[in-house]
């Protein structure tokens, strides 16, 4: 009698808790389709490509040269067009300079980043940290760096083959960066350092995959999958490296004579920078938001500048009277100096405009998210609500043929000082614009600078016509296939 009425009472709890679970299954999509409506209501006025049936235009954003469709479809749709990942995830893609400044110029909510008072609290405690005072000793330190990198490519090149660069110039990227970040020495990489790069590596595929896989879009889902999984280890290791430093760095600081020694140094790192930031209230960054901060600057620096200088060695090969006039630049600039000097970086005046130039074809990142926080009225009149999600599609943008006249062209010309003081301030966006532009552009760009001028004293750059780069988006520009190039070393008087 007692068993049958205890498999009894479980039979009934087993039918309540498959009642509660088809029921809460059932508010979540009513909640879906209720955004689904909001979404597509909100984007009624933008006419944009057919999407699919279940997976909206997931399809054809996964396929290789998703980034030239969307310029295809922006000569369709001037402006902006709605662009979704599954039925239920929709974002107005823009990439017109006037669309543009009507989002980011009111500043708007990043969908990676803090928003609010906090995030205007932070940048303030972390602006003077990229005053160029600071940034001046750097150019030793990109310089220490890029040699490394170099005498690896000497050896390379001495086969006469072609070979992939990227994965070299990440690790000289990184490299950098934990010198610059957390004082790091220039012994290259620990066991410690290769996992977090390694680390990093894997978040930036997985996020991409994330975004343009819908059926990943749901929490619960995703960490059940292998994918999901492998994103929390990754995660794990990142922090665990960004902690630990953290806690050996506050531990060493309470010692007196290490503290003065720091303080004495010739520079600052940006750890030492974010520990001593204080603002008029002395109030400090806590432990949970350094890691934050320590994360972004390391994501954003590392990644970003890898691609960077990839590809615009990419163009040098691709445009050798370019990459020839460059050089002559810079050897005419180095003289008779050992090395190059922050007041050299300024002097730079072509390789500038190359660089500029290989970011508006080849944007590091090409494609940006943000949500509305208010509503917002666009210059031909069509609107969007607080609430709404934003796809700023700069690649799109940067190659937008109302914009930039033969938009295919390599003309670094255009940004000559006349030429750009005459174009659209939201028109060229590689570091993103308005309140939220990336606050470390001076530091990449005097990276870029420094790198990329010695790179081209020590090498004549070429293409290997049977191993063109697939570009690929994941969220920096990457190369499916790699990025191989021959390199031709020019002798030991031409990189002093």
């Amino acid at each position: 009698m007692v068993p049958s009425f205890l498999s009894l009472r479980l039979s009934c709890l087993g039918l309540w808790a498959s009642g509660l679970i088809l029921v809460l299954g059932f508010l979540k999509l009513i909640r879906l389709l209720l955004r689904r409506q909001r979404l597509a209501k909100a984007m009624g006025n933008f006419p944009g490509p057919p999407t699919h049936w279940l997976f909206g235009h997931a399809l054809e954003i996964q396929q290789t040269g998703s980034l030239d469709k969307v310029v295809s479809w922006a000569h369709q749709f001037p402006y902006a067009h709605p662009l979704w990942f599954g039925q239920f995830i929709g974002f107005l893609n823009i990439y017109e300079p006037d669309y543009a400044k009507a989002v980011y110029s009111r500043g708007g909510r990043g969908l990676l980043v803090l928003e609010g008072p906090k995030w205007f609290q932070h940048r303030k405690l972390l602006t003077p940290g990229f005053h160029y005072d600071v940034l001046k000793p750097y150019v030793a330190l990109f310089a220490e760096s890029t040699r490394v990198m170099l005498d690896k490519w000497e050896e390379k090149a001495q086969e006469g083959k072609s070979f992939d660069i990227f994965c070299d110039v990440g690790h000289m990227a990184l490299n950098t960066l934990m010198k610059c970040t957390f004082g790091r020495g220039d012994t290259g990489l620990g066991h410690r350092d290769s996992s977090y790069y390694l680390a990093v590596s894997d978040l930036t595929l997985l996020m991409q995959q994330r975004l343009v896989s819908f059926h990943y879009h749901n929490d619960f889902i995703y960490w059940l999958t292998p994918h999901g999984r492998r994103f929390l280890r990754a995660c794990q290791v990142a922090h665990d490296h960004t902690d630990q430093v953290i806690r050996e760095r506050k531990a060493a600081l309470q010692d007196e004579k290490v503290r003065k020694k720091i303080q004495n140094r010739r520079h600052l790192d940006f750890l030492d920078i974010l520990l001593g930031a204080q603002d008029e209230d002395d109030s400090k960054l806590s432990d949970a938001d350094l890691r934050a901060e320590v994360d972004t600057f390391m994501f954003g620096g590392h990644d970003t500048t890898t691609s960077g200088i990839s590809w615009f060695l990419y163009c040098m090969a691709l445009y050798p009277e370019h990459q020839h006039r460059c050089r002559e630049e810079v050897r005419e600039i180095l003289g008779d100096q050992d090395s190059f000097q922050w007041d050299d970086l300024g002097k730079m005046t072509y390789l500038t405009m190359c660089i500029k130039e290989s970011f508006r074809l080849y944007p590091p990142v090409p494609q940006v998210y943000c949500q509305l926080s208010k509503p917002v009225t666009f210059v031909d009149g069509r609107s969007l609500p607080a609430g709404s999600l934003i796809s700023m599609h700069i690649y799109a943008l940067h190659r937008n043929s109302a914009v930039w006249p033969d938009p295919e062209v390599f003309d670094p010309l255009r940004f000559s000082t006349e030429n750009a003081s005459k174009r659209h301030p939201f028109s060229f966006m590689p570091f993103s614009a308005g309140p939220r532009n990336c606050i470390g552009q001076q530091f990449a760009m005097s990276e870029m600078k420094v790198v990329t001028a010695m790179c081209l004293l020590h090498f004549e750059f070429s293409l290997d016509p049977s191993r063109l780069p697939i570009k690929m988006l994941q969220l920096v520009l990457r190369s499916k296939n790699g990025i191989h190039l021959h390199l031709k070393p020019l002798g030991p008087g031409s990189g002093k």
